[in-house]
C-alpha cells in the first residue's frame, strides 16, 4: 500500500474508475442508493478538482480568534438538546442553571395503601355478596358534619392514630378531613368535590358489612356533585346540625330524594353543641331534638302530599341517629337500649328501644312506663331523658368539672379506664377520650343503614324502572336486576376524577351487572346516544380498575355488579356521564343508556375567559375541556362574538373553577371579565297578527302566532313530567287534564324547544283546508326551524321561554325539490322571531334565593342590603330553640356579585349566607321600548331596566345595536302594518 503514495503524502497510484472518482469529490455514491442512477455520468470539466471539501481539512487561513480549539456544546450533546451558558453571577444561587423536571401534584394522596382494621382481601371476597353491601350518600347543608362523621368511620377502620399524634403546631389541632384531598378543599376547609370511600363496617351483633360510601359537599353551589352521587346511591344519610336544624340545601336535597324516591336516613350531629354551647337543661334539648327531627318530616310531606307517614323519619321506626361526629360518637335508641341490656342482662332490647321516644313516661318508684305524666315534682319523666340525655349530660358535665382522683372513681363505675396522663389532658380530648368508650363504636349507624337502606340487590330493579332508557325484558335487564356477575358488563358513569397532576381522568361508576375487569374492550356509549343515532359511541379499553378510597386506590382484578368502581382508560370521550357496555351484547341485543344526571339547580353565572397570550389559546381550550370533565353542572360554549363563556352556578363555584382552570389543566394566566348572567326571552300577549314568511325561492309560505304559556308548563317540561317520547296521546292527555286543554290542540303539539326537554311548545293549529299530507312532509323541518329560533331570541340571542309557537297556516310548494330543509328552516325561523317580536317581547331573569342565618342584629342588614340590590326579603324568625335568626328573601343574580362578601362585612362575619337559584322572573320594563334614554355611568331607573340589559348584551356580544322586527318580516307585509298603524306611524 505504501508505493501508492509519495513522501509528502500525495496520491501516485494507478487512476481510480469514475464511481471512485465521483465519491471522491464528494458526490456521495450513497445518495443514488434510494431512488434511480442517472441516466448518464455528467462530463468531467476539470473544475472538480478546484471544488473544496467541506468536510475534510482545508488549506484555507484561519484567523487566530476564529480557530476553535474544542468542540462546541451541539456538536457535543446533538442539535435537540439545549444548552445554557451563564456568565458569573449572573443568576441567583436559589435558581438551579437547570431546574430538575417539576412533578406537579394537587391533591392529598397516601404514599402507600395505609393499615387497616380489616383484611383488604376481605373486602374484595364480599364484594361478591350483594345482600352484604350498602351504598350511601353523606348529604347536608355546608358545615353540617358529613366530611367529619366520615372520619369518625376512618379513625375506627384506619390505624392512622399514631400518625397523627405525631403532628406538630397548628396542624395538630386541625380536623383530620380524609375525604378533602383537593388543594382548595384544604385551603378553604370546605368539600368542592364528592368523595368516595369503601369500609368493612361491623353491626351491634358484629355482623361485617361493606359500604360503599360517598362524602358530598354541603355547599348551596356543589349541589350538582350531590346529584351526581346521588344517581350511584341506594340511600342517603342525612346530616342536620341539631343547632342550625333545617337549612336551604338540606331542604333540596330532602325535595330531591323525595321526588327520585331515594331511602333516606337522618343523622342530627352536633349533640354536644346543646350541651356545652346552648346550655339547654335536659327537658328543653328534648324538644330541640324532636323540632329538629318534624322539620324534615314536614319537607318530606310538603314535597308529596300523602307519602309523609310511609317516608317518616322517627327516632322508634331506627331511621334517625343522634351523633357528635367532632367527639366521635353516635347512637340510636337501639345501640343505646342494647347499652343497658349488657349492664341489665335481663332488658328486651327492641322492646326497651320502642319505649325510649315520645309521650312515654317512666316512674321510678313502680318502676314502670306510662302513656301519662304523673302530677308532682317527683312525677315521671319522659323516657328519653331518663334513660338517654340525663346519663350524657352526666357524663359531660363530671368529665368537665370534676377533679382527677374524683373523675377516676366515677369513670371507673362506668367501666371507663383511661391512663394518668391522659387525666392532665385539655377538657376537649378528655371528653372525647371518654365518650369513645362510654359509646364504643359506630354500630348503631350500621344496624340504622342496613335496616333502613335496601341492598344493591334490593334496589337494583327500583334503579333500573327509574333511570334504563332500554326495555326491561331483555337478558341484559334481567342481569341487571339480579346483580348478575356472569351477565353482561354495564357500568353507569357519572363522574370523572382528576388524578394527582391533574394530566388525566379516570371514570367513576356503578357496576349493573358483570364483572369490570382490566384490559377489557368495551363501548363508552354517551348523553346523546341512542339506537337512531350511534354518533356518541367510543370504542376503548380499560387500563386499570380500582376501589376507590379517595387519598389511595386500591388496585384490583375485577370489581363485580352492586359495587362502585374507579376505571383509567376510558375516560377520553365522556364529557359528564355515560354507560359502558361490551362490544357486542349477546343475542345481538341493542344497547341502551342511562338517563343523564337530572340537577337540582342550574347554571346562570356567566363569565368570559381569554389567555392574556394569544398564542395560548389551544392550551385554554384543552383547559376547558378538562373543566367541563370535572364539574358535573359546568357548560362552556363559544358566543357569535368568539368569546368564550364559562355558565356555572354561582361565585364560589366559578372561583373554584378558574382556579383549576388557571392551576391544574391549563398551568397559565387567563383574563376574565366581569360576571354577568343568563337571561331568557319571553312574550308577554298573543301575537298583534299572524306573521307569515316566505322561503327564498318564493314557493311555501308559513304563518305563525306566539303566545305565552300557562304558568308551570315550562316547568313541567323541564322536570320531565311530559315528554314527546311518550307518544301523542299521553301528551295530550296531560294537557287536557292538568291543563284544560282542548285534546286536538293538545295533541297537535309538535315539539318541545329547544331541545327535548325545553320550556317552549310548537303546535299545529292549521284549518283542514291546509294539505296535511305536505305539511306532515316538513314536519321536521319547521320543527328544527322551531329549534334554532327558540335557542337564540331575536332580543339579545338569548334563549326563549315559557313560549308557544301556533302554525296558523302553510302553502307549500307540491314539489319536495322546492320545500327542502334549505328552504325552509330559516323560513320557519324568521316566522318564529318575526311572531315572537310582535307579541310583546319580554326580557327574563333568574332570581337566587336567599337565605341567611345569623344573630338577631343582622336581620335588619340583610333588609338594606338586599333593597339595594333590587331585592326583597319574604319571611324572617327566629330558628327556634336557639339565638339565631334566619331570613328568606329573593335577589336578582345580576345584582348577586359581592353580595355574599357585603353582608359579612356588615355583620362582622357573624351571618351565614346561602344563594341558590329559585326561579326565573321578567324584567321590568320594555325591551323594546326607544324612547328610554340611558345615560353612561348612570343605573337605569325600574322601567328602563329591561332595555339597558338587552343593548348592553347585544354590544357584548358584537350584534347590531336595535333590534328590529322589519329584519324578519316580509317586506310588503311591514309596510301595510306601518300604513296600517300596527308598528306605529308610517
Amino acid at each position: 500500500m505504501d508505493d501508492l503514495y509519495d513522501e509528502f503524502g500525495n496520491f501516485i497510484g494507478e487512476d481510480a474508475d469514475a464511481s471512485e472518482e465521483e465519491s471522491e469529490h464528494g458526490v456521495d455514491a450513497s445518495a443514488y442508493l434510494d431512488d434511480e442512477y442517472p441516466e448518464e455520468a455528467p462530463e468531467a470539466t476539470g473544475q472538480e478538482l478546484m471544488e473544496l471539501d467541506d468536510e475534510g481539512p482545508s488549506n484555507a487561513v484561519v484567523l487566530h480568534e476564529d480557530k476553535q480549539y474544542y468542540p462546541s456544546a451541539q456538536q457535543v450533546y446533538g442539535e435537540d438538546v439545549e444548552t445554557m451558558v451563564q456568565e458569573e453571577d449572573a443568576q441567583p444561587l436559589s435558581q438551579p442553571i437547570i431546574a430538575p423536571v417539576d412533578v406537579k401534584k394537587f391533591s392529598v394522596e397516601e404514599a402507600d395503601l395505609p393499615p387497616v382494621f380489616f383484611d383488604r382481601s376481605f373486602m374484595t371476597d364480599l364484594m361478591n355478596f350483594p345482600d352484604q353491601i350498602r351504598n350511601i350518600a353523606f348529604a347536608g347543608h355546608l358545615h353540617h358534619g358529613k366530611t367529619a362523621f366520615m372520619d369518625m368511620l376512618v379513625l375506627e377502620t384506619h390505624d392512622i392514630v399514631d400518625r397523627l399524634e405525631k403532628r406538630t403546631g397548628k396542624k395538630r389541632d386541625e380536623q383530620l378531613r380524609y375525604t378533602d384531598t383537593h388543594i382548595l378543599e384544604r385551603e378553604r376547609g370546605v368539600s368542592v368535590k364528592a368523595a368516595p370511600m369503601s369500609l368493612i363496617l361491623q353491626s351491634t351483633k358484629g355482623k361485617s358489612h361493606l359500604f360503599n360510601m360517598i362524602d358530598t359537599p354541603g355547599h348551596v353551589n356543589f349541589v350538582d356533585e350531590v346529584a351526581a352521587a346521588l344517581r350511584l346511591v341506594d340511600g342517603v344519610a342525612l346530616v342536620v346540625d341539631v343547632v342550625e336544624g333545617v337549612q336551604v340545601n338540606t331542604e333540596q336535597i330532602i325535595k330531591h330524594c323525595v321526588l327520585e324516591d331515594i331511602p333516606m336516613t337522618l343523622i342530627v350531629n352536633k349533640m354536644d353543641r346543646l350541651i356545652v354551647e346552648l346550655r339547654l337543661p335536659p327537658s328543653d334539648a328534648y324538644f330541640k331534638l324532636k323540632h329538629v327531627i318534624e322539620e324534615v318530616n314536614t319537607i318530606i310531606e310538603n314535597t308529596r302530599p300523602g307519602m309523609g307517614e310511609k317516608k317518616r323519619l322517627s327516632p322508634e321506626k331506627g331511621n334517625v341517629l343522634f351523633a357528635c361526629s367532632d367527639m366521635g360518637w353516635c347512637f340510636n335508641l337501639q345501640s343505646f337500649a342494647k347499652m343497658y341490656a349488657d349492664s341489665f342482662p335481663g332488658v328486651n332490647t327492641e322492646e326497651f328501644a320502642k319505649r325510649l321516644w315520645g309521650d312515654i313516661y317512666f316512674n321510678p318508684k313502680k318502676r314502670t312506663f306510662s302513656r301519662k305524666p304523673l302530677p308532682g315534682e317527683d312525677g315521671a319523666k319522659r323516657s328519653f331523658l331518663n334513660f338517654v340525655l340525663e346519663p350524657i349530660y352526666k357524663v359531660f358535665s363530671h368529665t368537665i368539672s370534676t377533679n382527677p382522683n374524683e373523675l377516676k372513681a366515677i369513670l371507673a363505675s362506668l367501666g371507663i379506664h383511661l391512663k394518668p396522663s391522659q387525666y392532665k389532658t385539655d377538657a376537649k380530648i378528655l371528653l372525647k377520650l371518654v365518650c369513645e368508650q362510654f359509646f364504643g363504636p359506630s354500630t348503631g349507624f350500621v344496624d340504622m343503614i342496613v335496616k333502613h337502606v335496601p341492598s344493591p340487590l334490593e334496589a337494583a330493579e327500583h334503579k333500573l324502572e327509574r333511570y334504563y332508557t332500554g326495555p326491561l325484558d331483555t337478558k341484559v335487564a334481567e342481569a341487571m336486576k339480579k346483580c348478575d356477575q356472569d351477565g353482561p358488563l354495564v357500568i353507569h358513569v357519572t363522574k370523572l376524577f382528576n388524578s394527582a397532576d391533574a394530566k388525566s381522568f379516570s371514570s367513576f361508576g356503578r357496576v349493573m351487572s358483570g364483572i369490570a375487569r382490566p384490559g377489557m374492550s368495551v363501548r363508552v356509549l354517551g348523553e346523546g346516544y341512542s339506537i337512531d343515532d350511534e354518533e356518541d359511541m367510543a370504542m376503548a379499553t380499560i387500563n386499570n380498575v380500582y376501589i376507590a378510597e379517595t387519598r389511595y386506590n386500591v388496585e384490583t382484578d375485577g370489581v363485580p355488579a352492586g359495587n362502585w368502581v374507579l376505571l383509567s382508560g376510558v375516560d377520553n370521550s365522556i364529557v359528564k356521564s355515560a354507560t359502558i357496555v361490551p362490544p357486542k351484547l349477546e343475542d345481538d341485543e341493542e344497547a341502551y343508556i342511562f338517563k343523564p344526571v337530572t340537577h337540582f339547580t342550574e347554571s346562570v353565572l356567566k363569565v368570559a375567559v381569554e389567555p392574556i397570550n394569544p398564542s395560548e389559546l389551544p392550551k385554554m381550550l384543552d383547559g376547558l375541556r378538562k373543566i367541563n370533565k370535572s364539574y358535573p353542572l359546568i357548560t362552556t360554549k363559544v358566543e357569535e362574538s368568539g368569546e368564550h363563556v364559562v355558565l356555572g352556578t354561582g361565585e364560589l363555584y366559578m372561583d373554584c373553577v378558574l382556579h383549576d382552570l388557571r392551576r391544574l389543566y391549563a398551568d397559565m394566566e387567563i383574563k376574565v371579565s366581569d360576571p354577568v348572567t343568563r337571561f331568557c326571552e319571553t312574550v308577554d300577549e298573543v301575537s298583534a297578527t299572524k306573521c307569515y314568511a316566505i322561503t327564498p325561492n318564493k314557493k311555501n309560505k308559513i304563518t305563525m302566532v306566539a303566545e305565552p304559556l300557562d304558568d308551570g308548563i315550562a316547568e313541567d317540561i323541564e322536570s320531565g313530567q311530559v315528554k314527546m317520547r311518550d307518544g301523542a296521546r299521553k301528551v295530550g292527555k296531560f294537557f287536557q287534564e292538568k291543563y284544560g286543554w282542548d285534546l286536538l290542540a293538545a295533541r297537535s303539539i309538535w315539539a318541545f324547544g329547544p331541545d327535548e326537554m325545553g320550556p317552549n311548545i310548537l303546535q299545529d293549529d292549521t284549518l283542514a283546508e291546509v294539505d296535511k299530507t305536505l305539511l306532515r312532509s316538513v314536519r321536521e323541518t319547521i320543527r328544527q326551524g322551531f329549534s334554532w329560533a327558540t335557542r337564540e331570541g331575536p332580543l339579545c340571542e338569548e334563549p326563549i321561554r315559557n313560549t308557544k309557537f301556533r302554525i296558523m297556516d302553510a302553502s307549500l310548494a307540491q314539489e319536495a325539490i322546492f320545500r327542502g330543509g334549505g328552504q325552509i328552516i330559516p323560513t320557519a325561523r324568521r316566522a318564529c322571531y318575526s311572531s315572537f317580536l310582535m307579541a310583546s317581547p319580554r326580557l327574563m331573569e333568574p332570581l337566587y334565593a336567599c337565605s341567611m342565618t345569623g344573630p338577631q342584629d343582622a336581620v335588619p342588614v340583610l333588609y338594606n342590603v338586599l333593597a339595594r340590590r333590587r331585592g326583597h326579603v319574604l319571611t324572617d324568625g327566629p330558628v327556634a330553640g336557639t339565638p339565631l335568626y334566619r331570613v328568606d328573601g329573593l335577589i336578582p343574580v345580576i345584582d348577586s356579585f359581592g353580595f355574599e362578601t357585603d353582608v359579612r362585612i356588615h355583620t362582622q362575619g357573624l351571618a351565614m349566607v346561602s344563594l341558590v337559584f329559585d326561579k326565573w322572573q321578567k324584567v321590568p320594563g320594555d325591551p323594546l321600548d326607544k324612547d328610554v334614554v340611558l345615560r353612561p355611568l348612570q343605573a337605569a331607573d325600574a322601567q328602563a331596566t329591561a332595555r339597558d340589559f338587552v343593548l348592553k348584551t347585544r354590544r357584548r356580544k358584537g350584534l347590531s345595536e336595535d333590534v328590529s322586527v322589519a329584519k324578519f318580516l316580509e317586506p310588503e307585509f311591514y309596510q301595510s302594518l306601518m300604513e296600517s298603524g300596527t308598528l306605529g306611524s308610517p
